[in-house]
C-alpha cells in the first residue's frame, strides 16, 4: 500500500509540474489572533490552507494494520486504502469495496474521514464554518492548558452539533490533547473523550503528530486507552489527485 502511495504522490508532482493551469489562492480566513498564533505554532499552517490534496500513512498499533490515505482537500473527497478494504467519499456518497462486510464498524460514513480530521487538527478549524474561540483554561491529569473551543454553524458538517476542545500546550503552544464528544448516532447526552497528540514531525513545514492516542475522560483525567494509531509520510500537493480513483470500483458497493 505504501507503494501505492508514492505512486499516486509521484503521478500528481508530475502532473502539477506539466500544467498549465494558472492557480488561484483562495482569501485567508478571518481568525483571531489567539487562535492564529496557535495555527503558526504548527508550522506554514498557510501551506496547508492552499494546498489541494494530502495523502499520509496511518498504522493501528493495536492490530499493527496499515491504512494509506489520499485525499483532495477542497472537496474532501477520499480514498482510504488497507489489506481488508478501500474507502472512499467521491463528493457524494461513501462507497466500500469489496463488500460492506469487510469493514467491521458501525458506519462507513463516520469512518470514512474520522482519522483525517484529527490528524489535520487544528487546520481543519479554518474551513467555513468553523469559529475557534479562546475560553477559559481546562485541566488534564491535573495540568492546567490554554483552551480553544471550536464551534460549528448548525449546517456544518454531519454533526455540528459535536464539541470540540482544542488543549494547548503553554510552552510549545501546540495542540497537546483534544476533548471532543459524538453525536453522530444520536446520542443527546454523549460524554467527552481525549485524544492525545505527541512527536509532531516536519512535513516540509508544516507540523504534524506522528501519535494519537485516544482515551476515555472522566474527573478532568484521561483513563483507559480506546486506540492508538501513528502516522507517517505525510505529503501536501499543489494539485489535486485525478477524481477517478475516488470512484466507487466495480465490485463497489454504496454504504452508511
Amino acid at each position: 500500500m505504501r507503494k501505492l502511495s508514492q505512486a499516486l504522490a509521484s503521478l500528481t508532482i508530475l502532473v502539477s509540474i506539466i500544467s498549465c493551469q494558472s492557480k488561484v489562492e483562495k482569501p485567508l480566513p478571518d481568525l483571531s489572533p489567539d487562535f492564529k498564533s496557535v495555527l503558526e505554532a504548527h508550522g506554514d499552517w498557510q501551506k496547508w490552507y492552499h494546498a489541494k490534496a494530502e495523502s499520509y500513512v496511518m498504522i493501528h498499533e493495536g492490530v499493527m494494520t496499515e491504512e494509506d490515505a489520499f485525499i483532495n482537500l477542497n472537496s474532501r473527497k477520499i480514498r482510504l486504502s488497507n489489506t481488508e478494504f478501500e474507502i472512499g467519499f467521491d463528493g457524494e456518497q461513501t462507497w466500500i469495496s469489496p463488500n460492506r462486510a469487510a469493514y467491521r464498524g458501525q458506519s462507513v460514513k463516520f469512518y470514512h474521514n474520522l482519522y483525517f480530521y484529527f490528524f489535520n487538527i487544528p487546520y481543519v478549524f479554518t474551513d467555513p464554518g468553523v469559529t475557534v474561540v479562546k475560553i477559559a483554561d481546562k485541566s488534564i491529569n491535573g495540568k492546567k492548558y490554554p483552551t480553544y473551543q471550536a464551534k460549528f454553524n448548525p449546517k456544518t458538517g454531519d454533526s455540528p452539533d459535536d464539541q470540540f476542545f482544542m488543549l494547548i500546550n503553554p510552552e510549545t503552544n501546540r495542540l497537546e490533547y483534544l476533548l471532543y464528544t459524538v453525536t453522530y448516532y444520536g446520542d443527546e447526552n454523549p460524554t467527552l473523550s481525549a485524544l492525545k497528540y505527541e512527536d509532531y514531525r516536519n512535513a516540509d513545514g508544516v507540523f504534524f503528530p506522528r501519535i494519537l492516542t485516544g482515551y476515555t475522560f472522566e474527573n478532568d483525567s484521561t483513563k483507559n486507552i480506546k486506540y492508538q494509531v501513528t502516522f507517517a509520510d505525510a505529503l501536501l500537493l499543489d494539485e489535486e489527485f485525478d477524481a477517478e480513483i475516488f470512484e466507487k470500483p466495480k465490485d463497489g458497493v454504496y454504504a452508511d
